[in-house]
């Protein structure tokens, strides 16, 4: 497992789908994980399921069709991203997580100072001197020696998405050589 961070608007769902892609396109059982910060609905409030869900009150429910399946739980108190794959995702080669920064995960920051042109305290999560650190894989940025103690993969690079996904092969994923 590991985790796509950073700020709002910096791509992480833009990196976390372009690593998924490419990890399937090596050969991999792709799965991965959203964090959300508020509720959601997966469907709108004319279907079935969102009555089952809503007026019956259904614990869990379940959608199946032809081509996919979705299942809806209800919890009062949220898993954390290694239970949740754990639980439902055993069969993946990788769980690529869109967020959960505070979790132990590995980590791989995206960090654009293109996104926030000039705001006040919108540099990268990275902290060397939190307990977070340590979990650090790399950082994704557009901004050269902004974590000089991990490993950078500028956006200029012209291959800098082969470079993740290496690094996610060789240290997440125990693959290829030079492990470690």
């Amino acid at each position: 497992m590991v985790a796509i961070i950073g700020r709002k608007h910096h791509g992480k769902t833009t990196l976390t789908v372009r690593l998924a892609a490419e990890l399937h396109r090596r050969g991999y059982r792709v799965m991965t994980i959203k964090h959300g910060t508020h509720t959601f609905d997966i469907d709108p409030e004319t279907t079935d399921t969102y009555r089952h869900y809503h007026e019956g009150r259904a614990e869990k429910v379940a959608m199946s069709a032809p081509d996919k399946f979705a299942l809806i739980e209800r919890w009062t108190a949220p898993l954390g991203p290694e239970d949740i794959a754990a639980r439902y995702m055993a069969d993946a080669d990788i769980v690529i997580c869109e967020g959960f920064k505070q979790s132990q995960l590995p980590k791989i920051e995206i960090f654009r100072a293109a996104a926030a042109p000039g705001a006040v305290g919108a540099g990268p999560l990275y902290d060397p001197a939190s307990p977070q650190a340590p979990h650090y894989l790399a950082m994704v940025t557009d901004t050269p020696n902004v974590a000089p103690d991990v490993t950078t993969i500028s956006l200029a690079e012209e291959h800098w998405l082969d470079m993740v996904t290496d690094l996610v092969e060789r240290r997440v994923m125990r693959r290829g050589s030079n492990v470690g």
